[in-house]
């Protein structure tokens, strides 16, 4: 094991993978695994969205209709899956899922700056991490994202049970996961999705992150119908007006 966040018991009780094969797969090749992602290319010369989903869903519950939707906005999409997540191999690993993301665009072929990274809920956690490896990107969307990872970590997980003090997961966590250090670098555009009755990430990891980002084009969107699973479906047409936009203000610059 690598990393204290890739023992096992977090990644039983943080990560809940299920079968589903994802039409027309584009694999991924890892060391020990490969990755059935999902991309459609409509336009070489447009923007593709670049999508990280929470960690209940697979990447075939968005294609093909969240990918026919970005289309319809103007942009390519790539849906990324996790390991050991539809028709991937491996177990998903917290921390090595990581270094996971450059693989995926680097395989990808497509230029960062024609890369618009948007992440939903855990998949916040790999979009952010992709604005700091790669920060020219086209933009970042952030949807019901985590601004303190090993909080949601000590819900499921005492330190006890994985060998480890709170003093140390916590010095893990700021290595790899300091959202306020990576936002604090990002300095393309930016869009924060969030639903204010979100009680599983509560509202104020979205101002942490939106209050951290040094975007000077940052916008906080907060949604008052919904919560965590619900954003999309209870404010559909000024949930994908905003995605629009943004795809669209990319185009532009």
């Amino acid at each position: 094991m690598s990393h204290l966040f890739d023992h096992p018991l977090i990644s039983e009780r943080y990560f809940f993978p299920r079968p589903g094969q994802v039409m027309d797969e584009t694999r991924v090749e890892l060391k020990d695994c490969y990755l059935s992602n999902h991309h459609s290319e409509r336009d070489p010369d447009a923007p593709t969205i670049l999508y990280f989903h929470g960690n209940g869903e697979i990447v075939a519950d968005y294609v093909p209709d969240l990918r026919d939707v970005f289309h319809d906005m103007g942009a390519n999409a790539y849906f990324a899956e996790y390991r050991g997540y539809g028709s991937s191999t491996g177990r998903p690993m917290m921390a090595t899922m990581l270094d996971d993301v450059s693989d995926i665009i680097e395989q990808s072929k497509i230029a960062p700056k024609k890369l618009i990274v948007f992440g939903r809920s855990v998949g916040s956690i790999y979009a952010i991490e992709a604005a700091k490896r790669y920060p020219n990107i086209a933009g970042l969307i952030i949807e019901s994202g985590i601004s303190d990872p090993v909080q949601r970590i000590e819900l499921r997980v005492t330190p006890e049970e994985i060998g480890t003090s709170a003093e140390e997961l916590h010095s893990e966590a700021k290595k790899l996961f300091n959202h306020q250090e990576k936002l604090g670098a990002y300095t393309g555009p930016l869009l924060i999705l969030h639903a204010r009755n979100d009680h599983l990430v509560t509202l104020d990891h979205a101002e942490d992150n939106h209050r951290w980002a040094a975007s000077p084009q940052k916008e906080l969107v907060i949604f008052e119908k919904g919560d965590h699973n619900t954003i999309l479906f209870m404010n559909q047409l000024e949930y994908l007006k905003k995605v629009a936009e943004f795809v669209a203000k990319t185009q532009s610059t």
